[in-house]
C-alpha cells in the first residue's frame, strides 16, 4: 500500500512538472527557468529544511522537504527536455551509489558501528575520487564552488587532508589560528587597505574552519547556533528596554550590556 501511494504521488508530481514546463499550456515563469536560475532556489530550500529541523517543527519539515523534492524534479525535467537524463535516471544513480557504499547492508561485508561505517564511507569515496582523478588534475576539482564559504572551506581542508596536507594534531591548527589573529591585528593597527585586511580575515576564517574540523565541529552548524543565540539575547535586550519605555536608540551601551548579561544568566539558569 505504501509503495502504491508513493508511486501515485511521485507520478502526480512528475506530471505536474511536465505541465508547468509545457511550451504552450505551461506557466510562463516555469518555462523560462534554467539550471542556473533554479540553483539559488535549490540552495535556499535546503537551508529551509535545515531551519525546520533546528526548530523541531515537523509540520514545516514536511512542507520544506516537499519544496526541496520539487527542486530535484525541476532540474531533472530540464535535463530531460535537453535529452540528457530524466528523473528515473537520478533515482537509479543514487540507488546504485547507496548500494555500492553500503556493502555491509547489500553485500557480505561486516561493519558493526557507526564510526566504522564513517571510515568505510570515506575510504569508498576516496576510491571513487581516485578513479575520477585519472581524468582530473587536482584532488580539489570536484569541490563545488557554489557551496557556502564555510562549508566549502571545510570540504577543501578535508580533501587536502586525504593526501597528507594536514596538521598532525589540533595544536597545529590552534597555533596557526592564533598566528592569523596576530596578523589581522597588525593589519588593522597599521591601517592597511581594506583589501589587505580582508585577505587576513579570510585566512583567519579558513584557519577557524580547519580548527573546527580537527575538533569534529561542523562550522556551519556552530555559526548557525551562535546566530540564534545572538538573536535570542538581542531580542531580550530589546524587550527589557521596551518594558521600561525605552528604545535602543536612546539607551547607552552600558544599559544594553546589562540586559545582555541578564539574558546570559537566564540561559544558564534555564540549562
Amino acid at each position: 500500500m505504501i509503495e502504491e501511494i508513493s508511486t501515485q504521488s511521485m507520478w502526480r508530481l512528475l506530471q505536474l512538472m511536465e505541465r508547468l514546463r509545457h511550451p504552450e499550456r505551461g506557466c510562463p515563469w516555469d518555462r523560462q527557468q534554467t539550471f542556473a536560475t533554479i540553483a539559488p532556489y535549490t540552495i535556499e530550500e535546503a537551508y529551509e529544511v535545515a531551519d525546520a529541523i533546528e526548530r523541531t517543527d515537523l509540520s514545516a519539515l514536511k512542507e520544506e522537504l516537499g519544496d526541496l523534492l520539487f527542486q530535484v524534479v525541476f532540474h531533472a525535467r530540464i535535463a530531460e527536455e535537453q535529452g540528457e537524463f530524466a528523473f528515473g535516471d537520478v533515482v537509479q544513480a543514487i540507488c546504485d551509489k547507496m548500494e555500492s557504499r553500503h556493502p555491509h547492508v547489500f553485500g557480505s561485508e561486516r561493519i558493526e558501528t557507526a564510526e566504522q561505517q564513517t571510515i568505510a564511507w570515506e575510504q569508498h569515496k576516496q576510491r571513487e575520487r581516485a578513479e575520477k582523478q585519472k581524468q582530473a588534475g587536482s584532488v580539489l576539482d570536484d569541490v563545488p564552488v557554489a557551496l557556502p564559504a564555510l562549508t566549502r572551506a571545510a570540504k577543501l581542508g578535508r580533501r587536502a587532508a586525504t593526501v597528507g596536507f594536514e596538521w598532525p594534531d589540533v595544536s597545529g591548527a590552534l597555533n596557526k589560528t592564533e598566528e592569523e589573529v596576530r596578523e589581522v591585528r597588525v593589519a588593522i593597527e597599521q591601517a592597511n587597505s581594506v583589501a589587505e585586511i580582508e585577505d587576513e580575515l579570510g585566512d583567519l576564517l579558513f584557519c577557524v574552519v580547519n580548527l573546527c574540523r580537527h575538533t569534529k565541529v561542523d562550522p556551519e552548524v556552530a555559526l548557525r547556533k551562535t546566530n540564534m543565540k545572538f538573536e535570542r539575547r538581542f531580542r531580550h535586550v530589546e524587550a527589557s528596554l521596551a518594558a521600561q519605555g525605552r528604545s535602543l536608540q536612546v539607551s547607552s551601551l552600558e544599559e544594553m550590556d546589562r540586559y545582555w548579561d541578564e539574558a546570559k544568566r537566564l540561559e544558564r539558569q534555564g540549562n
